[in-house]
């Protein structure tokens, strides 16, 4: 990481151009599951400039992303979407920038939103020309791209590593059994027009990570490495590749969200990401 740089400022625009495309990227992800899925229908709804997102039941795709950046949500828009989550027999998930509209978390408070939890959204600029991408910290992991031929190989080390999280840091509000992880990786991966990436260490696939391009915003997708390769480095190479591949492919920011005080937040402030902002997750039991 270049010494001297000066941290990246987190605007009200900004945090709303990386809500926008997260926003985005929930509903690709929930409207595959739909195609792919035989049971009752889901739902993609425009909010207040984010989405209401039901994938499938029990799915990390289910709740209301990037509100706050478009306006107060009517009263009547908010009654239907607790409706339509009730009819899904799932709670109301909100995920809130604490940039946003401060009056959006006074009023689902006011209608029985309980904060739940946290999660931090780092991100590095990629167009200064002192903030060059550093190399990797381990080159004996190799980083190449993930084709089609191997999907379900690089699946099954991507669902059993998130499966199976790092307990660095404070614990993630909600647990997915690695099925259901798998099936949202996949969906994300096939229709939200990710690039996949493959971490081989001595020959062996020990890890996988994805990456969107959105805007200008690189998005992180998602990284996981399994378990009894962790600590090895291979965390570094995977944010490594995907700086440089986004550097190149003319993104001026990359993002990535993790749990707070978490190794993989860690990972990504040594290799040059700030904390941006943090999104409050705001649930109502129906």
């Amino acid at each position: 990481m270049s010494t001297g740089r000066t941290p990246l400022f987190c605007d009200a625009a900004l945090a709303e151009r990386i809500e926008r495309v997260e926003a985005q990227l929930i509903a690709k992800g929930s409207e595959a599951a739909h195609r792919r899925a035989a049971g009752p229908a889901g739902f993609v709804v425009p909010l207040a400039g984010g989405v209401a997102s039901f994938a499938e039941e029990g799915s990390p795709l289910n709740k209301v992303a990037g509100l706050g950046f478009g306006g107060l949500p009517s009263t009547a828009a908010l009654d239907d979407i607790e409706r339509a989550f009730t009819a899904c027999g799932a709670p109301v998930q909100v995920e809130l920038a604490h940039l946003a509209d401060p009056a959006i978390g006074a009023l689902l408070t006011a209608r029985g939103y309980r904060l739940t939890s946290f999660e931090n959204v780092l991100g590095r600029a990629l167009t200064n020309e002192h903030e060059q991408v550093p190399p990797p910290e381990r080159p004996a992991v190799a980083i190449r791209p993930s084709g089609d031929d191997e999907f379900e190989p690089w699946l099954d080390v991507v669902a059993a590593g998130f499966a199976q999280p790092d307990t660095q840091g404070l614990p993630s509000h909600e647990e997915f059994p690695r099925d259901v992880i798998a099936r949202a990786v996949r969906d994300l991966a096939t229709a939200a027009g990710v690039v996949r990436y493959a971490a081989v260490l001595d020959g062996i696939l020990v890890g996988g990570a994805s990456l969107r391009l959105a805007d200008g915003v690189a998005q992180f997708t998602g990284a996981a490495t399994a378990p009894a390769y962790r600590r090895r480095g291979v965390q570094s190479a995977l944010l490594s590749a995907r700086l440089a591949d986004a550097a190149a492919a003319g993104c001026d920011i990359a993002v990535i969200t993790t749990q707070p005080g978490s190794k993989s937040q860690h990972n990504a402030q040594r290799r040059g990401f700030d904390l941006l902002y943090t999104r409050a997750v705001l649930v109502k039991q129906l």
